[in-house]
Formats: structure tokens, C-alpha cells, sequence
């Protein structure tokens, strides 16, 4: 049970979005990793953001870097509404050269370390360090008061996974305490748990420190040569080997609604992986609860109208079945079945739409078919246009993953008409 007084309102969340996040391909050829839509009308970082919102925290910075435009006026419009004059703030901290007329963000420590004169001038207590590029529901506040009560150096989230996809973590080895007695950041060779020979204990990127005690770490780093700038790959194993690093487990401040079983947690890194985690939004009863009032995921809110759906006859009906359409989208005359419909979708008659994850205000022409497909943002889909059915077609006209979903941009399309 929480405190009168929630350690949340002493505390920083600085969210790390400057990733280039090249696995998404062409998603991300305009945009940061970040920034990427998710759900139908958030961003990839609403999820990290909202988390640390609806966890108490009212000070927040963003550190941008690459194809920030995007992000930044997503964060612009999205996230304008902190009160300075009740201590909250929101801010954006593009690598500026700060230190050096010359000097980038080298890494995720260095990003902090940059913009250390600002974080200092807002006076928290404690930093709450976060990854801006997953999928999750989780209370920062449960995390922080770990802390605080242990009397850690830091406090690492981490959750279990597969063994064979660990080595893209820092994985770590703990004890009955959760101390973390080893940190090995994204091994070729994942070690895997005790008792779990196919389960390996990987990093979320969430890390929690006084802040004084982070100043003096990232000061140290700056001056080392040989550092890489970096918390996986230096200031964490340095703690472990010379202070106290312990363990959180995400399961004990995931955010589930009454809806959800399982501790949800996604890095959809891949278009595989964000195809499929979009998808999943349209399962009767979703793993990702987006519906849940108690603990909202924030965006920008947007001018848009109600989904429209018109024509009611034979071969030309507009209708959705298990699928997730945004405001401002209409279904006119077409059939869309187990695909999520971004916001300003229009789908033209005849057509025939599955398996899709549509970026917002695309238009798809009349009498197409695309099966297994995520469509850019602003695409125009040219009437009789099929993907989805020869599959080395497609692979010649568009980005075709190896689990066999297209990726479709406005570039892709320009070649071949």
C-alpha cells in the first residue's frame, strides 16, 4: 500500500529515445524507433511516458538524437500539459553538444551526463533511467520504493525470457536476495537461470538511482577513455563489481487490468515482431489491455470524427470484423477482417483487407487485396493492388520479412506504377 507521501514525487523518469531502431527497416527510415505508431493512434514512447505518469512521477526528460522531428513534435503536442508551476515539467533534450561543440550523445550514460547542469537544477531525489522503445504497463513507484527500502546502488527491472533471444539483454545472474552477483550485457552465449535451462534473466533497460550517487558514476565514466558510455555495458557491471546492484522483477509492478493474465512486456524491434504484437490488439480478449481506465496509455488526443462504415449490398458491404479502426477512418464498401486500422484510414470499395496493420491516413483503392502487410504512414494503395498471395512477387515489389509480412511504403509503390 502506498504512502501519503508517494516517493514518486521526489523522483526524474529520463527516457532514452534516441535509438535508431534500424531493425524496423523503413519505419523507421523517417522516424526513431520511438516514435513509431502503435495501437492505432499512440506512439511507441507513450507506453514508457504514461507509465511513469499515471506512476506519480511529474518530472520527465526526453533525450532525442536520430530523425528526432518526428518524436519531437509528437512530444510537442502530445505531452504539453505539465504544470511548472507544481513543481512538474516536461523536457525535450535533443543532443545539443552540451559538453562538446563536437561531442554527440556517445551512449545511453553519456545522454544523461550531457544534460546533468538541467537535471540538476530540477532537484530530484532519484532517477528513474528508461528505454522509450517497448510495450509495457508498469508502476515505477513499486520499483522506487524497492529502492529506497534496500538501500541499493541500483535497481535493475528485469524479466524472464527465452534463452535463445537474450543475447540482444543484459543479462544477469542474482541471488536469493536479488543481488545481482553478475551482468553481461547482450552475450552471444545467454547464461541461462538456475533451475531454468531455457529461461535467461535479461535487463529491461529500467534502471533506478540517487540521483548524487548517478552524478558521481557518469562523472567517473567521462573520464574513463576506455569507456564505452554506455549503463549496460559499463555503469551496471561497475556497480555490481564494486557496490550494491539489485534485481526488480517486472512481475511485481506489472499493471494488469482484470483483463489480463500474464505480465505483458513487447520489443517490437523487428516488423515481425511489431506486426504481430499489432495483431494481437484484435484477439477477443487482447494479452495488452488497452482499454483499462484505471491505468491509460496517453497520447495525443487529435481532432478526428467517429469510424464510418457505408454500402450495404452484395460484394460492397463496409464492415470490420475483429479488428481494432481508429477515429477518422471509413470503410467504404470493403471488408476488413483481423487487422488494426490507424487513425485517417480510408478503405475504397471492393476491397478486401486481412492480417493488416495500417499506418495512419493511408488510402487504399478499390478492389485490392492485402493479406499479412503493415502499411507507412500516408500510403496511397493503388486500386487493384494484391499482396499477400505470390509471395515471390512481393518480395520483388516490397520489404518481405522472413515470417512473410510485407512492409509497404509510398516509395515501394512509386516503382512499380
Amino acid at each position: 500500500m502506498r504512502t501519503s507521501a508517494p516517493i514518486g514525487r521526489q523522483a526524474m523518469a529520463f527516457v532514452l529515445a534516441g535509438g535508431r531502431g534500424s531493425r524496423l527497416l523503413e519505419l523507421t527510415d523517417r522516424r526513431a524507433k520511438p516514435a513509431v505508431y502503435f495501437g492505432g493512434k499512440m506512439r511507441i514512447i507513450d507506453f514508457a511516458l504514461s507509465n511513469a505518469l499515471n506512476s506519480g512521477i511529474r518530472r520527465v526528460g526526453v533525450a532525442t538524437q536520430y530523425k528526432a522531428h518526428s518524436l519531437i513534435g509528437h512530444l510537442t503536442r502530445a505531452w504539453n500539459f505539465f504544470r511548472t508551476s507544481g513543481n512538474e515539467f516536461f523536457d525535450i533534450m535533443p543532443a545539443s553538444q552540451r559538453v562538446s561543440e563536437d561531442q554527440w550523445y556517445a551512449g545511453t550514460a553519456d545522454a544523461v551526463f550531457q544534460n546533468i547542469d538541467i537535471i540538476r537544477d530540477r532537484g530530484p531525489k532519484y532517477m528513474v533511467i528508461l528505454a522509450g522503445d517497448h510495450i509495457y504497463k508498469m508502476d515505477y513507484e513499486v520499483m522506487l520504493q524497492q529502492h529506497a527500502d534496500q538501500g541499493a546502488d541500483v535497481t535493475v527491472g528485469c524479466l524472464e525470457v527465452p534463452r535463445e533471444e537474450a543475447s540482444g539483454f543484459g543479462v544477469m545472474h542474482v541471488d536469493e536476495n536479488n543481488r545481482i552477483l553478475d551482468f553481461i550485457e547482450k552475450p552471444k552465449d545467454p547464461p541461462a537461470m538456475p533451475g531454468k535451462p531455457d529461461v535467461a534473466l535479461a535487463s529491461m533497460g529500467i534502471y533506478v538511482f540517487e540521483t548524487n550517487f548517478l552524478f558521481s558514476l557518469l562523472e567517473r565514466d567521462a573520464a574513463d577513455p576506455g569507456s564505452s558510455r554506455d549503463f549496460g555495458k559499463d555503469i551496471i557491471p561497475y556497480i555490481v563489481r564494486n557496490g550494491l546492484a539489485v534485481a526488480h522483477h517486472f512481475a511485481d509492478s506489472c499493471v494488469r487490468s482484470t483483463e489480463e493474465e500474464g505480465s505483458y512486456w513487447r520489443d517490437v524491434g523487428t516488423v515481425d515482431a511489431y506486426w504481430q504484437a499489432s495483431i494481437d490488439l484484435t484477439d477477443i480478449v487482447p494479452e495488452l489491455d488497452l482499454f483499462d481506465n484505471n491505468w491509460p496509455i496517453w497520447t495525443e488526443g487529435g481532432v478526428t470524427p467517429p469510424a464510418k462504415f457505408v454500402h450495404d449490398e452484395d460484394g460492397r458491404r463496409g464492415l470490420a470484423i475483429s479488428s481494432v479502426v481508429s477515429g477518422g477512418c471509413i470503410v467504404s464498401g470493403a471488408c476488413v477482417k483481423r487487422s488494426l486500422l490507424s487513425t485517417g484510414v480510408r478503405v475504397n470499395s471492393y476491397s478486401d483487407i486481412e492480417n493488416a496493420v495500417v499506418l495512419p491516413y493511408v488510402e487504399i483503392g478499390r478492389s485490392t487485396r492485402l493479406r499479412d502487410v503493415v502499411v507507412d504512414r500516408g500510403v496511397k494503395i493503388p486500386s487493384g493492388l494484391v499482396v499477400g498471395e505470390d509471395h515471390a512477387l512481393d518480395a520483388q515489389r516490397f520489404r518481405r520479412t522472413e515470417k512473410g509480412v510485407c512492409l509497404i511504403t509510398q516509395a515501394m509503390i512509386d516503382r512499380i506504377r
